[in-house]
C-alpha cells in the first residue's frame, strides 16, 4: 500500500471515530474478525483437505493428487495453527512482590480499586526510563490474558511519587473497563499479525503464498483502521490519570518526563560513557543517575528541550500523541513544571538501594565489550590529540579545528578557545572553527557568539540553518530575560524561516527519493567513525548498521547520510520511535535518515545494495 493510501484510511478512520465512536468500534471489531475469519477459514479447509485425503489413503482409490492435497493441507493446517497460537513476547526485568515493595504493591491496589480495573499479575522492574503495561495471552490470540506491569528503576528516581503514580494510573487505564479490554484486544491483536506477517514473509510455497497475498491486502488496512482507537486509548488513559491523581499532576508528569528523557539522551549517558577515558573497565551508570535526576533541570535545557517538544506534531508513523496534543486534552496550561524534590523511589521500600547495585551490576555485565571498545576508542582520540598538540606549530587551521574537536569529545568541558582563535587566524571565517567557538564561548560573551554567527550564516551556506536556529535561541533567551533586541531577532527569524525552508526541501528529497538512488560509501575519518560505532554500541537493540552518503541535488555540497539499522525482536511502533531519536542524537558531520531493516528496504536489499556493515554487535 502507498503510503498517501495508507494516511488516507487513517483519516477516514478518524473522522469514522470523531463522527460515531461506538460505529466505529464495532466496523473494527468486524475488520479483526475478518482476519480471524481467514485463519478459521484456512484451518476448517486444511481439516476438511486432510480427512479427505487420508480417507483416500485408508480406503484405496488412491491417486498422485491425494498426495499433494495432503501436503497443502498439512501446511495450511500448520499455518492456521501457527497464527492462533501464535504467542507474543513476554516483558523482561526482575519480578517483585510485594514483600520486595510492600509501598509500591500497596499503591496499585488502591489505583486498581478506584478505577475498577484488572488484577496486575506481574510486576516487573527494569532499566528503562519508562512504565508500560503489557496483556499476553494464555492461548495465542484467544483465551484471557496475563497482565504484567514493567516500570523503569529510572523513572522512579525522576519523578515524585504522585507523577509516577499518574504514570501508572495511565498504563493501568489501558485495561479499564469493557472499552480498555476492546483496545487491549486490538493492540495485542496488532502485534500479532505484525509478528505473524513478519514470520510468513520468506515462507514458500503455495499456501504461504496465499497466506502472504491475504495479508499484504489485510495489514496494513487494519493498522490503518485501528489506527484511530489506538491514539483515543491513549488519550483515556491520560483522562483515567487526571481524574485519579488531578489534572495539573497528571500534565506535569508528562512534562517532567519528557524534558528528563531528552536529558538523560543528550546529556547523561554521553557523560557517562565519556568516563571510559580513564576507565578500562565499566562503571554502572545508576547510582550517578540517582543523584542527578533528582536535580532541577537546568533552565536553559528545560526550556529548548520542552520548546522543542511542544512543536512536534502528532503523524501516522506513531499512535502515540504528541505532548502538546496530551496536554491539551487533559486542558491543563503548556508550561515547565516544578521539579519533583523526593524521588518515588521510596516505593521500592527501605531498601531500594539493592536494586541499584543490582542494575549497576548487570549494566556491567551487557555492556562490557562495548565500553572495552569505546576505551580504546577514546585511547585513539587521546593519541590523536596528543600528535595534534606536538605539531601545533605548523598545524593548518583544519589541523586545530580537529584537535579542538577532539579535545572536546574526550572533555566536553575542555578549555579550547584559544586552539579555535589560532584556527580563525590561520584561516578567517574557517567554518568550523567558527561553530567550535560558538559552542565553547560562554553565554554571557552574547555579542561575541552573534558575531560568530553572522560569519557563520554569511561564509557557510551548509552551517546556515545551525547557526540562524542558534542565535534565535539565543535572542529568545535575551528576550525572555527583558534583554532582547527585537531588530535583530525578527533578522535572525527570516534567515531561519528561509534557511527552514531549504531544510524541508532537503529532508523531503532525503526521505521521497529512492533509497538506494545517489548513495556512495561513508565518508567518516577514523575519528568520526569510532564515534559512530561507540554510538552504535551503546544503542544495544542495534545488531548491525549500515551507513551511506547520500547526495542531494538541493545541497549537493553538504554532508548527508543513511543509516540502515538492523533491529531483532522489536515491534515496529518501537523501531520508529528508536530511528527517530537516533537521528536527534547521533553526532554525525551531517543530516542523517534512520531506516530500520523490514518491508521497505528489507534486510535483503540492504545486503545486496549497500556497502559492508560500518558496525557489526560482537556475539556475547
Amino acid at each position: 500500500m502507498e503510503r498517501a493510501d495508507f494516511i488516507h484510511l487513517v483519516r477516514l478512520s478518524e473522522q469514522a471515530s470523531a463522527d460515531d465512536s461506538r460505529a466505529y468500534r464495532r466496523s473494527v471489531a468486524g475488520f479483526a474478525a475478518l482476519g480471524f475469519a481467514w485463519v478459521a477459514g484456512c484451518f476448517v479447509l486444511a481439516v476438511a483437505l486432510l480427512l479427505w485425503s487420508l480417507g483416500a489413503v485408508v480406503f484405496g482409490g488412491i491417486k498422485g493428487y491425494h498426495f499433494v492435497l495432503l501436503i497443502t493441507a498439512v501446511g495450511l493446517l500448520w499455518a492456521s495453527l501457527r497464527a492462533l497460537w501464535l504467542r507474543l513476547e513476554v516483558p523482561t526485568g526482575v519480578t517483585l512482590t510485594a514483600a520486595d515493595a510492600p509501598p509500591l504493591f500497596d499503591a496499585l491496589e488502591r489505583i486498581r480499586q478506584k478505577i475498577k480495573g484488572p488484577t496486575i499479575h506481574k510486576v516487573l522492574l527494569d532499566s528503562s526510563f519508562n512504565a508500560s503495561i503489557t496483556q499476553i495471552p494464555r492461548f495465542g490470540l484467544i483465551g484471557g490474558g496475563t497482565n504484567y506491569l514493567t516500570v523503569g528503576l529510572p523513572l522512579l528516581m525522576a519523578v515524585d511519587r504522585p507523577r509516577c503514580l499518574a504514570i501508572m494510573a495511565h498504563e493501568y487505564g489501558h485495561l479499564r473497563g469493557n472499552h480498555g479490554q476492546f483496545a487491549a484486544w486490538i493492540y495485542r491483536t496488532r502485534l500479532s499479525w505484525m509478528k505473524l506477517e513478519h514470520a510468513m514473509r520468506h515462507d514458500g510455497g503455495p499456501v504461504a503464498a496465499a497466506s502472504q497475498a491475504f495479508f499484504h491486502w489485510y495489514f496494513p488496512r487494519f493498522l490503518a483502521k485501528t489506527f484511530a482507537l489506538a491514539r483515543q486509548d491513549e488519550f483515556e488513559a491520560d483522562r483515567i490519570a487526571g481524574k485519579l491523581v488531578g489534572r495539573e499532576i497528571a500534565g506535569a508528569a508528562l512534562t517532567e518526563i519528557a524534558i528528563k528523557s531528552e536529558w538523560l539522551d543528550t546529556a547523561f549517558w554521553p557523560l557517562h560513557w565519556s568516563a571510559a577515558a580513564h576507565n578500562p573497565q565499566p562503571v554502572g551508570p545508576f547510582a550517578a543517575m540517582r543523584t542527578l535526576l533528582a536535580q532541577p533541570m537546568t533552565d536553559d535545557f528545560a526550556r529548548q528541550s520542552f520548546r522543542e517538544a511542544l512543536i512536534q506534531l502528532s503523524n501516522e508513523d506513531d499512535t502515540h500523541p504528541v505532548l502538546r496534543d496530551r496536554l491539551e486534552a487533559l486542558n491543563v496550561p503548556k508550561q515547565l513544571p516544578g521539579w519533583s524534590t523526593r524521588p518515588a523511589l521510596e516505593l521500592l521500600g527501605s531498601d531500594c538501594t539493592k536494586w541499584i547495585t543490582h542494575f549497576d551490576n548487570q549494566w556491567c555485565r551487557d555492556n562490557a565489550s562495548d565500553w572495552k571498545m569505546h576505551h580504546a576508542y577514546l585511547s585513539r582520540v587521546q593519541v590523536g590529540i596528543d600528535t595534534l598538540t606536538a605539531s601545533i606549530r605548523r598545524n593548518n587551521a583544519d589541523e586545530m579545528t580537529q584537535l579542538g574537536d577532539l579535545q572536546r569529545r574526550l572533555d566536553p568541558n575542555a578549555n579550547v578557545l584559544a586552539t579555535y582563535e589560532r584556527a580563525l587566524k590561520l584561516t578567517p571565517g574557517h567554518a568550523g572553527a567558527l561553530r567550535g567557538l560558538v559552542e565553547c564561548l560562554p553565554e554571557r560573551e552574547h555579542r561575541a557568539r552573534l558575531a560568530c554567527l553572522d560569519q557563520l550564516f554569511e561564509k557557510s551556506v551548509a552551517n546556515r540553518w545551525w547557526a540562524s536556529r542558534t542565535a534565535v535561541q539565543m535572542l529568545e533567551k535575551q528576550a525572555t530575560n527583558g534583554d532582547g533586541d527585537d531588530k535583530t531577532l525578527k533578522q535572525w527569524r527570516e534567515r531561519l524561516r528561509e534557511a527552514n525552508e531549504g531544510e524541508h526541501r532537503a529532508w523531503a528529497e532525503l526521505t521521497e527519493t529512492p533509497f538506494f538512488d545517489s548513495i556512495t560509501r561513508h565518508d567518516l575519518n577514523d575519528f568520526e567513525k569510532g564515534e559512530f560505532q561507540s554510538d552504535m554500541a551503546r544503542c544495544k537493540p542495534v545488531t548491525r548498521a549500515w551507513l551511506v552518503r547520500k547526495t542531494l541535488k538541493e545541497f549537493a555540497y553538504r554532508r548527508c547520510y543513511l543509516l540502515f539499522v538492523e533491529l531483532p525482536g522489536m515491534d515496529d511502533e518501537d523501531r520508529y520511535t528508536l530511528c527517530r531519536g537516533l537521528e536527534r542524537t547521533l553526532d554525525l558531520p551531517g543530516q542523517v535518515l534512520v531506516l530500520w531493516a523490514g518491508h521497505s528496504p528489507s534486510l535483503e536489499d540492504i545486503q545486496r545494495k549497500v556497502f559492508d556493515a560500518v558496525y557489526v554487535r560482537p556475539v556475547a
